[in-house]
């Protein structure tokens, strides 16, 4: 379980997330949605440990790791696909499952079970990759450290509606493998079909947090939090 308690952090000095807790348990996906310019992305800058913390704590099957570095992070069991993806231009499709592999079942295989697309570019450099295809590779280097839970930052961000619905299939195949998955999303209708729960950020703090499911018969307030339809 991941659980985030009263956490404060930003850039430098600056605090843009004040006084966030949201919680995650293996096997659920959690959505964080709201307006651009909220915090969600830098909620989870400050849970990798790559945004400054200035209070709260960040708790990894009970153990405290707000302070601990990002790769010890990344060992303990947390993957992060980052909203700009971070593919190496320069690295091979199989080369970036290769330098991040750790013991477990996610593989270069197991990932091209889940994203066979990925499999006849095997040796296509990053460079070149459409970005659906980046998309699913960086989800794929981030599984192929065999994380525990998985934050995803805007996945669908940019892509075709094709894309999308294929991208939808399989993070839902993801989550069958018993992981937890944290979810940054835009389209909201996507957030709501993968997601248990839902927290709604505004100014840096959770203005709603519950299920999908009462996020659904609440729409008309939700949408005043967040400034658009769902």
């Amino acid at each position: 379980m991941l659980e985030v308690r009263d956490l404060h952090a930003g850039w430098g000095k600056t605090v843009v997330v004040q006084g966030v807790s949201i919680s995650a348990n293996f096997g659920e996906c959690l959505s964080v949605i709201g307006r651009n310019g909220v915090g969600k992305t830098t909620l989870f800058e400050a849970i990798m440990g790559r945004a400054n913390t200035h209070g709260g704590s960040v708790i990894l099957d009970g153990n405290d790791i707000t302070q601990v570095d990002t790769y010890r992070k990344a060992r303990a069991g947390l993957g992060y696909v980052p909203q700009n993806r971070e593919v190496f231009k320069s690295l091979t499709v199989i080369e970036h499952l290769e330098v991040g592999r750790r013991t477990g079942p996610w593989d270069a295989a197991a990932v091209f079970k889940v994203f066979p697309g990925l499999a006849d570019r095997r040796q296509s450099l990053g460079a070149v990759l459409s970005g659906g295809e980046q998309q699913m590779l960086a989800i794929g280097r981030a599984l192929v450290g065999n994380p525990r839970v998985l934050l995803l930052d805007e996945p669908t961000e940019g892509l075709s509606p094709l894309i999308v619905e294929s991208l939808v299939q399989s993070i839902r195949e993801i989550l069958r493998h018993g992981m937890a998955v944290l979810l940054v999303e835009q389209h909201l209708e996507v957030a709501m079909a993968l997601s248990d729960k839902c927290v709604v950020m505004d100014r840096g703090q959770t203005v709603y947090s519950g299920s999908a499911d009462d996020l659904k018969q609440r729409r008309s307030e939700v949408e005043m939090l967040i400034g658009v339809q769902i």
